[in-house]
């Protein structure tokens, strides 16, 4: 009975490890498809979030079966009860991922974002991949030095996102409308794709060492 249970247990793992690797998968698509107007590539992001839902779904049901029949206590319990909201946070990711794609299909044939901010943008979305492959790297490995990596990238992100607020604010802005809300909400799922990364993050930490670190471990 140890042995099937333990077997649960990795393939609980192993599952949030599959998902953070389509999540990296579709942000690297969504950025791509959202730089070049790509609809197809877009298109392939929005249909391919259905798979990291499905899954979540099956870790999750798994996962609570291990609770309802197995009774894990202590670092046992600490891992699926982590793995339910981890689940949570890579979903999101995957949402996040679909919005972006999404902007880049309604605006297709034109481009989201103006040329005053497409480094800006190049740059949120290298930080959240690095995240994404950090994170998969995290759950790999449980290297808590990986942990406090995604912390520094998530504030680069952070202050990026920072500065798309101030350029709109800015008085020589001059940008549409719907131009002006494509950026606020582009530079908002970046800022908010990094920030779940840094979730996960917290999550393995507390798995590892059985404290749960404040803002800013």
């Amino acid at each position: 009975m140890r042995k099937v249970f333990q077997e649960e247990l990795t393939q609980v793992g192993d599952d949030l490890i599959e998902i953070s690797k389509l999540v990296s998968e579709a942000i690297e698509k969504a950025t791509t498809a959202f730089e070049g107007a790509d609809i197809d590539l877009a298109q392939d992001v929005i249909a391919a979030d259905a798979r990291i839902d499905f899954l979540q779904n099956g870790l999750d049901e798994r996962a609570i079966d291990i609770l309802a029949l197995q009774g894990p206590v202590a670092s046992d319990l600490r891992m699926i009860v982590g793995s339910l909201r981890m689940s949570a946070s890579l979903e999101r990711m995957g949402d996040l991922a679909r919005h972006v794609a999404q902007l880049a299909r309604l605006r297709y044939p034109a481009t989201v974002i103006p040329s005053s901010l497409t480094e800006t943008f190049k740059a949120m979305a290298r930080h959240d991949l690095q995240i994404t492959h950090q994170v998969t790297q995290l759950l790999e490995t449980r290297d808590l030095n990986v942990a406090r990596e995604i912390l520094k990238t998530n504030s680069a992100v952070d202050d990026l996102h920072l500065s798309v607020f101030k350029a709109i604010a800015s008085p020589d802005w001059n940008e549409t409308a719907s131009t002006t809300v494509d950026v606020a909400l582009a530079s908002r799922y970046f800022e908010r794709f990094a920030d779940h990364g840094v979730s996960v993050a917290r999550k393995v930490t507390y798995l590892v060492t059985g404290e749960w670190q404040p803002e800013g471990f």
